[in-house]
C-alpha cells in the first residue's frame, strides 16, 4: 500500500493497462476527428518573390541627367518603402475586384476585407539597411492564399505596381525639377536680355550723342570757314580796288613790270627780258584790265564754298553722320538672343535640360531576382502532423480518464470497506456486554 499523499505507480499502470482498449479507441477517435479536420480545412499556400538592386548601368542616364541622383541601393529602398505603404496596397487592393472576392466575407467592407490581406496575407522582409554592401541588400516579399486565389499572379502584379507607382511618382519629381531648373535658366537668361537691352540703349544714345557732337563741330567749322572765305574776298576785293586805283593813275592796262616800266622808250625791236626778282610784284602791275575782270568775278561769285577743299570734306562728313549704320544694325536686330554675350553655357545646359527624358519609360529600379510560383505543397494545414496530435491528444486524454476512472473506483472501493469495519464494530460494540454479564453469573455460581 502506498502511504497518504503518495502515487502508487504500480497501481496505476495496472490501471492504464486495464483501460487499454478505451485508451486506443479514444485515440483511434481523436485521430479520426484529427483526419477528418486536416482534409476539411481549406489549403493555404504560400508564394514569394525577391527584389534585388540593379546593375550601375541601368541608372546611368538617370544619374548623368546631374538633375536626380538614385544609386541602386536608393532605388530599392523606394520599392521597398512602396511595398510597405498603406496607401500603396490600398489602392493595388481596390483596383482588384477578384481580390476583394477573394478576402472579403460576408457583410464585411472593402476596408475590413483589405485588413485580412494586409495584416494576414502580405508579409516584407528587407536586407539591413546599415549594410554598406551592394550584393546583400535584398526585399523578400510574401504571400498566403487559399486554394482558388490566384496567389503568384496577385503578388507579382502588386510588384510590378509599386515599381511602376515608384517610376510615376520618380517621373513626376525630375518633371518638377527640371521645370524649376528650366525657369531658373529662363530667368538668367531674361536678365541676360534685359541686361543686354539696356546696355544696347546706352550704346546708341552714346553714338547717337556722339554723332550730333560731331555734326555739331562740323558744322561749326564749316560756318568759320565760310565767314573766313568771305571776309578772304572782301579783303581781296579791297586790295583790288587800290590796285586798280593805282594803276589807272599810272596809266597800266596791261601787265607790266618794273623794269619794264624804267627801259620802256629804250627797248626797241624785238627783246626777251628775264628779271628776276626777290620782291613780290605789287598787284597794280597786273593793269587794269585784269584787275577790273577779277573784281568782277569776285563781286559775282555766290558762295565760296568750292575755294577752299576743307569745306566739301567736311560736307562729306556731315553726309556720312546723317546715319549711323551702327545704330540702323542695332534696332533692326530681329534676333536679340543672338548677340547676347556670356550666356553660352545657359544656353547649352537649358538645350540639355530640354532633351531629357522624363518620362523614365524602360526604366529599371529594381532587379526581380525571383519572381512568385505556385507552391505545390501547402503550409497549412499540415494533415499529418495535425493527425499526430489528434492522436497523441487522444491518448493522452484516455489515459487521464482511465486514471481518473481507477482512482475514483479506487475511493469508492475505500469508502465500501470502511463502511463495513464501521458495522462491524457496531455489531461487537453491541455484544460485548452480554457477553461480560453471562460471565459474571458464571462467577457468582
Amino acid at each position: 500500500m502506498a502511504a497518504s499523499g503518495e502515487i502508487d505507480l504500480f497501481r496505476v499502470a495496472r490501471t492504464i493497462w486495464r483501460r487499454r482498449i478505451f485508451i486506443v479507441a479514444l485515440a483511434g477517435a481523436c485521430g479520426l476527428i484529427g483526419a477528418v479536420a486536416a482534409f476539411t480545412i481549406t489549403p493555404v499556400y504560400e508564394t514569394s518573390t525577391t527584389l534585388r538592386p540593379v546593375a550601375l548601368n541601368q541608372l546611368d542616364a538617370l544619374n548623368r541627367s546631374k538633375i536626380y541622383s538614385l544609386p541602386p541601393a536608393d532605388a530599392l529602398k523606394r520599392v521597398g518603402a512602396t511595398l510597405e505603404s498603406y496607401n500603396a496596397r490600398l489602392d493595388f487592393f481596390r483596383s482588384k475586384p477578384d481580390l476583394i472576392n477573394a478576402f472579403q466575407d460576408e457583410g464585411e467592407t472593402v476596408e475590413q476585407a483589405f485588413e485580412n490581406f494586409n495584416t494576414g496575407a502580405l508579409s516584407v522582409a528587407q536586407s539591413d539597411l546599415k549594410k554598406t554592401d551592394l550584393l546583400s541588400d535584398f526585399i523578400s516579399l510574401k504571400m498566403r492564399y487559399e486554394k482558388g486565389v490566384n496567389g503568384p499572379s496577385i503578388l507579382n502584379d502588386f510588384v510590378d505596381y509599386a515599381i511602376e507607382l515608384e517610376r510615376v511618382q520618380l517621373s513626376k519629381d525630375m518633371q518638377v525639377i527640371l521645370a524649376n531648373r528650366l525657369s531658373e535658366i529662363d530667368a538668367q537668361l531674361s536678365s541676360a536680355m534685359k541686361q543686354y537691352q539696356a546696355g544696347n540703349e546706352g550704346r546708341i544714345a552714346r553714338l547717337e550723342e556722339n554723332d550730333a557732337i560731331k555734326r555739331a563741330q562740323l558744322n561749326d567749322e564749316l560756318r568759320a570757314l565760310r565767314v573766313q572765305l568771305k571776309l578772304r574776298r572782301e579783303a581781296r576785293l579791297a586790295e583790288l580796288e587800290e590796285a586798280i586805283s593805282v594803276a589807272r593813275s599810272l596809266g597800266l592796262k596791261k601787265p607790266s613790270t618794273p623794269s619794264l616800266m624804267a627801259d620802256e622808250g629804250v627797248v626797241s625791236g624785238s627783246v626777251i627780258r628775264t628779271e628776276v626778282n626777290g620782291r613780290q610784284v605789287p598787284l597794280y602791275f597786273m593793269g587794269t584790265e585784269v584787275l577790273d575782270a577779277e573784281r568782277a568775278a569776285l563781286r559775282k561769285r555766290a558762295s565760296d564754298d568750292f575755294v577752299e577743299p576743307r569745306i566739301g570734306q567736311i560736307r562729306k562728313e556731315l553726309i556720312m553722320l546723317s546715319t549711323n549704320r551702327k545704330v540702323q544694325a542695332i534696332k533692326a536686330r530681329a534676333n536679340e538672343e543672338a548677340f547676347l554675350e556670356g550666356i553660352d553655357a545657359l544656353r547649352a545646359e537649358r538645350a540639355r535640360l530640354q532633351a531629357i527624358d522624363t518620362q523614365l519609360q524602360g526604366l529599371h529600379l529594381v532587379n526581380v531576382d525571383q519572381r512568385a510560383v505556385a507552391s505545390a505543397k501547402p503550409i497549412k494545414p499540415r494533415k499529418a502532423v495535425i493527425v499526430l496530435m489528434a492522436l497523441v491528444g487522444g491518448l493522452l486524454l484516455g489515459i487521464v480518464i482511465a486514471i481518473l476512472r481507477g482512482a475514483f473506483k479506487d475511493h469508492l472501493l475505500q469508502l465500501r470497506v470502511l463502511e463495513i469495519e464501521g458495522s462491524a464494530q457496531r455489531v461487537i460494540s453491541d455484544d460485548l456486554p452480554q457477553q461480560n454479564s453471562v460471565r459474571l453469573e458464571e462467577t457468582r455460581v
